[in-house]
This record gives C-alpha cells, structure tokens and sequence, in this order.
C-alpha cells in the first residue's frame, strides 16, 4: 500500500506538470463553450464510505441535478466541447487532484454518485465491498469494456465482480498493467 500511494503521487504530479499548458486550454475553451465553470464537483463515497467531492472538467450545461442522471446518448445537457471531453475520457483529468489529495488512487474502483451507490447498493450483493479501498481514476472494470452508462443493474454487476476482482488481487504489478492498457480502452461506444 505504502509503495501504491507513492507511485500515485509520484505519476500525478509528472502528469500535472506536463499537461498543465493542455489543462489551462481546456479551462479557456470550456469557459469560452458556455456559461458556468471551468469544474464540475460532486459528493462521491471513497475509501471506507468516506464522503469526498470529485473534481472533473464540466462537460454538461448547468442544469438542476437533484436526480444525478446518467448521460444518455444524444443527451441535451452535454456541450459541444463536453461531447468530445467525455468521450476521450479527458474530463477525467482533474481528478488528479482528487489522487494528489489523497482522496483517489490512479487504480481502482471507480467511484460512483452517491444517489448511485444508495440504489445499487440495494441491488447488487457485493456492491459496498468496491468501498474497501481507494477509488480510482481507472480500474479493472474500465479496462474491460466495462465504462459509460449503467441502464441495466447487470451492467453494474459485471463492473462490481471486476472491481472485487481486482481488490482480491491487487499487486503493484496489476496497477501498472492497468495504467498502460487504459489508453487502449477509451474508444468505448457507450460513452456519452
């Protein structure tokens, strides 16, 4: 865990540093799109239950989101540059952050709204047990196909079974396997 934590620190802040003129563009070029903010925030549960807020660049129009709707494909609320975000996974970049301050990991499960976790919670068995460790910007169940939106609960299921998969066998070695098969895998169909 000890050696996990320093590579997450590690990887984050080379990647900050090297992207940062590309993130100072986005946040122009979303500010430009439409109104509101650069970042959007959500509550999401973390390691143990823990409540932390998400960062990631705003992909949607504002709007009310008292329901925490999942995109849906052509979904109305999605800018034009939101679309392409999205779709690259890019509006995922600001959660390093979230890894520098030791809210996420680089690997793991991926964490979900909270209003997300209450329901599945409900419905799939081992669906809390993804809360034993870190969150994620990737994860094992991303890497699988298993990304975008979850209209069916066996979607989730499958997502859930990867990601205890992944907690039962979690070696350093399996995060790096992760990391460089991610950019492999953002060219999913599903993501709105």
């Amino acid at each position: 865990i000890l050696f996990k934590g320093i590579m997450d620190k590690t990887v984050c802040i080379v990647l900050l540093m090297l992207l940062f003129p590309f993130l100072l563009g986005l946040i122009v070029a979303i500010r430009m799109d439409s109104k509101g903010p650069a970042f959007f925030k959500q509550r999401r549960h973390g390691w143990d239950g823990r409540v932390f807020e998400i960062w990631k660049f705003r992909t949607m129009y504002l709007h009310d989101d008292k329901e925490v709707k999942q995109a849906t494909r052509n979904d109305d609320r999605v800018t034009p540059i939101g679309r392409f975000l999205r779709r690259s996974s890019i509006d995922e970049l600001p959660q390093l952050l979230n890894v520098l301050s030791g809210e996420m990991s680089l690997v793991g499960p991926r964490p979900h709204a909270i209003a997300h976790n209450d329901y599945y919670d409900c419905h799939i068995e081992d669906y809390l047990l993804r809360h034993r460790i870190k969150p994620g910007i990737t994860g094992l169940a991303q890497i699988n196909g298993c990304r975008g939106e979850t209209e069916e609960v066996d979607k989730m299921r499958e997502r859930v079974q990867f990601d205890v998969e992944y907690i039962n066998n979690w070696s350093l070695w399996l995060d790096i396997k992760i990391l460089v098969k991610t950019p492999f895998s953002l060219g999913s169909n599903n993501i709105y």
